[in-house]
């Protein structure tokens, strides 16, 4: 008698044990790839095949291949995510839009992604192509789709996969200002993310499922943001301001994970440089217990998968002609980090907008207005081919030329430093023109000040009743980036100049050994 009744305590305390077993997950996540298939630089720009075997090159698809087989090995429980953006960027996506990406990740086995505000750079349809080329789905919640036939019925806003018998719900996440961003068309209607999550989680649990990740292309202030704005969310798998969490890297953003009350947000840095790797325990009740780990550096320590690396170079071929022309040589790297030509003066800002200045200077132009959201990429010193230059300039914008009052300059440059304490792209690199902006000030509430334009060669103070003659890029004049005043109020505009790439690379081929520079053209306060 007392041995059976030992004997079914110790049961009891069995099944309790497995009531409360907990649950180890390893999610492994890229974001913001942008079309980096092959090795990069240190400057996050073309690595030499010379210097790749070196060691001296990052990423690549090949060492990703490498180093997910591994992690998966090591980590039976695993996801792998992305977190958007793997559009737009080198000649690979501009030859190919979505094929390669979808190929490559297909090939390493994604189980999910969400949709960054690159995919809508070609429209809708681009991104249905895409999609039906993925073995996995996309994800897309903050956005009423159902006018758009291209994506209605095929782009859902979460999915559950199961791993190990458990249900994890997954959420998908672009940012709210798409619209301004890229081309989704006038049928796709944004809205907010807290909002969008929230009602996605309700769904979720109430079928069932208690651990949740959110793949998040919102920059990582939204993604805080969420964090603290919503209930159930466990992980937050971010993109679109390129944030390294790291507990190792010197210019990490913060520790990996960060922790906003119960929910852990990581981020994996851009352009195929490291494979995030996060292990998380949840509880019975799947509530994060431990959430520990770190971004694996894709650097020459980790091998090229060589099946993979055969199958780029035979992508790459198309475009090795356009790519390998030398045009131009530089005497210093010049700096085009988005997190420097997003804050401040920048010498690729300055380069790219004396070229845009010089090509139009005859037709009266005298203001150049670059967003910095353009810039993709640095160089490195040396030789500057074709490939290199369109990895800095890939979108193909051409030039813009307008008039618009001084009025109008100054609430486009307003708009331009509105948005600085996210590092958003559109920080306006000036030629032509020099001002100050103040921090301190409130967005758009007077943070511009003391606007010189340059006049007979003399900086004068901008006129705000004086019409000016003006050139960006097609995207911006027509709103892109916020700068909706240049295609309400932009006059005579014409939008079908030169590609903006073309421009620099001839302007660039023209000064001999190039020094970069930067001059206070923009100063802060």
């Amino acid at each position: 008698m007392f041995l059976r009744m030992m004997s079914t305590a110790a049961g009891i305390a069995l099944m309790a044990g497995a009531a409360q077993a907990e649950f180890n997950l390893t999610i492994l996540h890229t974001n913001d790839f942008h079309a980096r298939f092959e090795p990069i630089s240190k400057y996050d720009s073309g690595c030499s095949a010379e210097d790749n075997d070196a060691g001296k090159c990052f990423g690549g698809s090949a060492r990703l291949v490498t180093a997910v087989e591994a992690a998966k090995k090591r980590n039976p429980n695993h996801i792998l995510v992305d977190g958007g953006d793997q559009f737009q960027g080198t000649l690979f996506y501009t030859y190919y839009k979505g094929k390669a990406a979808a190929e490559m990740m297909n090939k390493m086995g994604y189980d999910a992604m969400t949709v960054g505000n690159h995919e809508f750079d070609d429209g809708p349809e681009v991104l249905r192509g895409f999609m039906d080329a993925l073995d996995f789905p996309v994800l897309m919640s903050n956005a009423d789709i159902s006018g758009e036939k291209m994506l209605a019925g095929k782009l859902m806003p979460s999915t559950v996969i199961e791993v190990a018998g458990e249900k994890i719900g997954l959420i998908g996440l672009t940012p709210q200002d798409t619209a301004e961003l890229a081309s989704p068309g006038p049928n796709v209607k944004f809205s907010d993310p807290v909002a969008a999550v929230q009602k996605q989680v309700d769904r979720l649990q109430g079928e069932g499922v208690d651990k949740i990740v959110v793949l998040s292309h919102s920059g990582f202030e939204a993604d805080k943001r969420i964090a603290k704005g919503t209930k159930g969310v466990d992980v937050i798998v971010g993109g679109h301001s390129n944030t390294l969490l790291s507990n190792t890297q010197d210019k990490a953003a913060g520790p990996y994970p960060v922790m906003e009350g119960d929910t852990a947000i990581v981020s994996a840095y851009a352009y195929g440089k490291f494979l995030g790797e996060l292990n998380v325990t949840f509880d019975d009740a799947g509530k994060i217990v431990s959430a520990k780990g770190e971004p694996i550096l894709m650097d020459g320590k980790v091998a090229e998968d060589t099946t993979t690396k055969d199958r780029i170079a035979e992508l790459a071929k198309p475009l090795d002609e356009i790519r390998k022309k030398v045009v131009a040589r530089t005497a210093e790297p010049v700096e085009g980090n988005r997190d420097v030509c997003r804050v401040e003066e920048c010498s690729m800002g300055n380069l790219v907008a004396d070229a845009m200045l010089a090509r139009v200077a005859d037709q009266g132009v005298t203001i150049a207005i670059a967003n910095s959201g353009g810039l993709r990429a640095s160089l490195d010193a040396g030789e500057v081919t074709m490939g290199e230059v369109l990895t800095v300039l890939p979108f193909q914008n051409t030039l813009s030329t307008f008039e618009i009052t001084g009025q109008g300059v100054l609430d486009a440059l307003e708009n331009g430093v509105s948005q600085v304490e996210e590092v958003a792209g559109r920080f306006p690199q000036v030629a032509g023109l020099k001002f100050t902006w103040d921090p301190a000030k409130p967005a758009n509430e007077g943070r511009i000040s003391d606007v010189m334009v340059k006049q007979d060669g003399k900086f004068m103070p901008l006129d705000p009743a004086r019409t000016y003659k003006v050139v960006t890029n097609n995207y911006v004049r027509n709103g892109g980036d916020g700068y909706k005043i240049f295609a309400t109020q932009g006059q005579n505009a014409y939008d079908y100049g030169p590609d903006l790439a073309d421009v620099t690379a001839e302007y660039l081929a023209g000064q001999g050994d190039y020094k970069p520079y930067t001059d206070g053209r923009i100063t802060r306060k």
